[in-house]
């Protein structure tokens, strides 16, 4: 829950921060930064190399979490609004329990199925109720669905890696392996167009590099690492209904009564997948 918390605040502090400054800068620029914690921390640490086979699987995180997801969002929110981000965000925790049983082998009851699916159907309507609307599908909506699918392999092949080399190991390892590519990117669009973003787009950015791309990780990877993947992903089904709270708070967008209800709903379905036990 940590974890999902420190998440929830990425869709509505991209979007503050896309007001300013460059996607292509900000999906870059923020993973750059977070190498440099990464690196201080196994370096302090004297962490070992990850194996061959780990430095694989690595790039499967570093390619979801890394460079597909924060680059998919900040070019769909350009255009979307951040509640709108959220509706299409909600069938992460769905996705994600899939990888779980693709990736892990893991083989959750059905009533943990049901609880998911009325999870996400509640999370879906809960967030179009607030402002975000499906409506038609547009580009923006195809780069949404295209980061949840990153984010789905990532978080599947990181809490899996995060049992062998430790959750915060994994993502530093993870973002060491996408440094040389997010700094190429950052130095070429900084040259190309010098960011010019006010104090808020820059504290926004701040808060995406140190926290959504690596304290928050820390925390999601632990939580996916005890496991097990499927049921506790679906905590993060509470994310959309935070996200739209902060988007209503800190940039105006519109929220109606049934925030509550809907939440609640939202929590419900949570819980009851995530206490559905699996079977061995």
């Amino acid at each position: 829950m940590v974890g999902v918390v420190a998440f929830s605040f990425t869709i509505p502090l991209t979007r503050v921060a896309v007001g300013g400054l460059s996607p292509l800068f900000i999906g870059s620029g923020r993973a750059v930064v977070a190498t440099l914690l990464a690196v201080a921390a196994l370096t302090l640490t004297r962490q070992p190399l990850p194996s061959p086979r780990q430095w694989r699987r690595l790039a499967v995180v570093a390619g979801g979490v890394v460079v597909g997801f924060p680059m998919l969002t900040s070019y769909a929110l350009v255009s979307a609004p951040a509640a709108h981000g959220a509706v299409v965000i909600a069938v992460l925790p769905a996705a994600t329990a899939v990888m779980a049983v693709l990736r892990g082998r893991e083989r959750p009851p059905g009533r943990f199925w049901l609880a998911a699916g009325a999870g996400t159907l509640a999370a879906v309507v809960f967030a179009s109720a607030q402002g975000g609307g499906v409506g038609r599908l547009h580009v923006a909506d195809l780069l949404l669905l295209g980061a949840v699918l990153a984010a789905a392999v990532g978080y599947a092949e990181g809490g899996l890696l995060s049992r062998e080399l430790g959750s915060w190991q994994t993502v530093s390892w993870a973002l060491v392996l996408a440094f040389p590519l997010m700094l190429a990117l950052s130095v070429a669009t900084a040259v190309a167009s010098p960011p010019r973003g006010t104090p808020a787009e820059w504290a926004a950015f701040a808060y995406l590099a140190v926290v959504s791309m690596f304290l928050g990780f820390v925390a999601w990877y632990r939580g996916l690492a005890i496991g097990p993947m499927a049921q506790v992903s679906q905590v993060q089904l509470a994310q959309p209904a935070l996200s739209i709270v902060w988007a209503a708070l800190l940039l105006g967008e519109p929220l109606t009564g049934a925030t509550v209800a809907g939440a609640a709903a939202v929590v419900l379905c949570a819980g009851t997948a995530v206490r559905a036990r699996a079977r061995r």
